[in-house]
């Protein structure tokens, strides 16, 4: 029993004798228990040097082992387990130590290091562009200026997600806010550059495509550790001051592209159809052409071979020419000439023949009357050989 022990006891016995029990006799059963956990003797007063030796050996031994569980737990503290798509940082007082991955970890109990634990893969997002209305200017802080000196109103969504966790959380004091400044930035600088129409109408998907770039180039300079997914645009337009005549604009445009098309698809469908008329044409003139030069020099090597004939026999080939051409002339007549001097009193006519030949129209019959030819002259000359010899050539031209 300590000093202080039984001091206490003496003034609480002093000051009420109905008061709770003495604090040696609390320490005494104490004691007792401690022995008859672990083996030793119970009671014997604490006062005896023999008597109070086994009551501190077990009360010694049940405190190492409290303080043997308190260790254990006081390790097992250290433990912690990181999710799938999550990271973990640790750190010894307060300063970076690792970053771990996904699974179960360890580390040491505080306070010597500590950890934290971020999902890494999701996808978070921060909204740029605020509709509060400025009393200096009595615009939106949405609202900023283009090129050509005009007011636009833009407000947009910027998704990230976590690419270094270890930047993400000691580079930076808000993450967040960085994102948000930068793109602020980047979206002033852009919309800076261009005109109000190209960004309403023209180019509203290439200033999406450019501010992710921009916000990334500034992220990375701060070292933020994001990666920038996508910027979606939710509303780019006008002042409400103007935003009616701003509509027009945008249905004239709308018109304008609509009649491009229409005339787009007429040309689409003209252009081929002429394109194959030509074609036909140009087919049917060299089939014209290439038909005309056949006939020509087939009649040129008819004539070469009638030439070598005629000079050979002129009055039989006349004759052979003569006959050839009136039946040329007469296949495609409908008139049937017979012959009278001939006596026949049988004549028959293939009517159904000639009708098929000639037609519908009339086939008409005539007998040519008998004619007499005229009697031979006598040419002066005639027998001269030379005379002869120009009636060849005549014959033959």
């Amino acid at each position: 029993m300590t000093p202080i022990a039984r001091a206490a006891g003496r003034l609480l016995n002093n000051g009420r004798n109905d008061g709770p029990p003495d604090l040696d006799e609390l320490w005494r059963d104490f004691n007792r228990k401690l022995s008859g956990l672990f083996g030793g003797k119970g009671g014997g007063s604490s006062s005896g040097g023999a008597g109070g030796s086994p009551d501190m050996k077990g009360a010694g031994i049940g405190l190492g082992l409290i303080a043997g569980v308190v260790a254990l737990g006081w390790l097992a503290s250290g433990f912690f387990i990181v999710q799938e798509g999550q990271q973990g940082v640790v750190t010894s007082f307060g300063k970076y130590s690792k970053t771990v991955d996904a699974g179960f970890q360890w580390r040491l109990p505080y306070p010597f290091q500590a950890h934290e634990v971020q999902p890494v893969s999701q996808l978070r997002q921060v909204e740029v562009g605020r509709t509060s209305v400025v009393a200096a200017t009595g615009l939106r802080d949405s609202s900023m200026l283009t090129q050509d000196e005009n007011i636009v109103d833009i407000r947009f969504t910027v998704q990230f997600t976590i690419r270094d966790l270890k930047d993400f959380l000691f580079e930076n004091r808000d993450p967040e806010q960085a994102v948000m400044l930068a793109a602020e930035s980047a979206v002033r600088e852009i919309v800076g550059k261009s005109t109000m129409d190209s960004v309403l109408y023209e180019q509203r998907d290439a200033v999406a495509a450019d501010l992710v770039k921009s916000i990334q180039a500034q992220l990375d300079r701060l070292k933020a550790g994001i990666q920038v997914k996508n910027v979606n645009l939710q509303s780019v337009q006008a002042p409400e001051q103007v935003q009616a005549a701003f509509d027009d604009v945008q249905k004239a445009n709308a018109d304008r592209e609509r009649a491009k098309n229409d005339a787009q698809a007429y040309a689409n469908q003209v252009i081929p159809q002429a394109q194959g008329e030509a074609a036909k044409l140009h087919e049917r003139s060299e089939g014209y052409r290439a038909r005309v030069i056949a006939t020509a020099e087939g009649d040129a090597q008819r004539f070469k071979s009638v030439q070598a004939e005629y000079q050979k026999a002129p009055q039989v080939t006349r004759d052979r020419i003569y006959i050839d051409t009136m039946r040329q002339v007469y296949s495609n007549v409908s008139k049937v000439m017979v012959d009278g001097r001939s006596g026949s009193n049988m004549l028959y006519l293939p009517l159904d023949k000639l009708l098929q030949q000639g037609g519908n129209g009339t086939v008409t019959v005539s007998t040519p009357q008998p004619t007499t030819l005229p009697e031979p002259q006598t040419v002066p000359g005639a027998n001269d050989p030379r005379s002869r010899d120009n009636q060849r050539s005549r014959d033959g031209r």
